[in-house]
């Protein structure tokens, strides 16, 4: 007997879409990995002149914006301040710590973009060039599906000082289309969101390029090229999503960091000041 029913021609499965989100002034207000460096201190894996000049980066950064050049050379000066930590050590110290740190510094509307995105069934991707020790849980606080960072060599349980892969510029780009090529992601539907000019090829490689707090370069990128530009300006805390720690740990954060900021506030004081005499 023949079987007259014409079995229906296999589709193909439907490309994903996801969200590529720098980190640092476009989902968190500060350097993520500058914001750590008052616990790396208090833990004796820095000393006190390099808190202060974290500290003295971090102000700037906050207040007048620091560019990539800057904001590169400070993470270089912190990567050969990593040399010889045990990793586990600061893996251990960014878990105390996250909650207290990173939580009042997450941008409302980066919050809202991120779940707007999941509703409509993307895959949400946090790229940075800070270390992943520091990305990764931040990532997971945020409910990133994937995540990619800079990565530090490691040699029998501490790192090196080498690092093996900087997640910046071209290679954040590169990031991006490999996780595409992996997870089946289509980049002419993907959006991406950067502040920095450094991000031009991420934001090159998807169809829906946003700016976020943009610098000045990537402001005159955006325009000529008519990107959106989004203003994210408002800090909140997720904590009604985490655990929330007790009363004497978020106490001692706020003093920490208020000190902090104290201590960049007058150093950047007395240098305006030199620079006047």
């Amino acid at each position: 007997m023949l079987n007259l029913v014409t079995e229906p021609e296999s589709q193909p499965a439907p490309a994903g879409v996801a969200a590529f989100f720098d980190l640092d002034k476009t989902v968190i207000a500060k350097s993520s990995t500058l914001a750590f460096s008052r616990p790396f201190f208090r833990e004796g894996l820095i000393n006190r002149r390099a808190v202060l000049k974290s500290t003295y980066a971090q102000f700037l950064f906050m207040l007048a914006g620091a560019d990539a050049d800057q904001m590169d050379r400070m993470r270089a000066h912190i990567t050969s301040l990593c040399t010889g930590w045990d990793v586990e050590q600061v893996n251990a110290i960014v878990e105390e710590t996250l909650h207290d740190i990173v939580d009042p510094l997450v941008y409302k509307e980066a919050t809202q973009l991120i779940e707007e995105h999941k509703e409509q069934g993307h895959d949400v991707v946090v790229l940075s060039a800070s270390g992943s020790e520091v990305v990764e849980p931040i990532a997971r606080l945020l409910g990133a599906t994937h995540t990619t960072a800079s990565r530090m060599g490691v040699a029998d349980g501490r790192y090196t000082g080498e690092v093996e892969f900087y997640c910046s510029a071209a290679n954040k780009a590169l990031a991006a289309e490999e996780l595409a090529e992996r997870h089946g992601y289509d980049l002419a539907l993907c959006h991406a969101y950067s502040d920095s000019v450094t991000d031009l090829p991420l934001l090159e490689a998807v169809g829906h390029p946003i700016v976020i707090n943009p610098d000045r370069k990537l402001r005159k990128e955006a325009v000529q090229r008519g990107w959106p530009s989004l203003a994210f300006e408002h800090p909140v805390s997720l904590r009604a999503r985490i655990p929330t720690p007790s009363g004497t740990t978020i106490t001692a954060a706020a003093v920490g960091m208020g000190a902090v900021a104290a201590a960049g506030a007058a150093w950047y004081g007395l240098r305006h000041r030199r620079r006047q005499s």
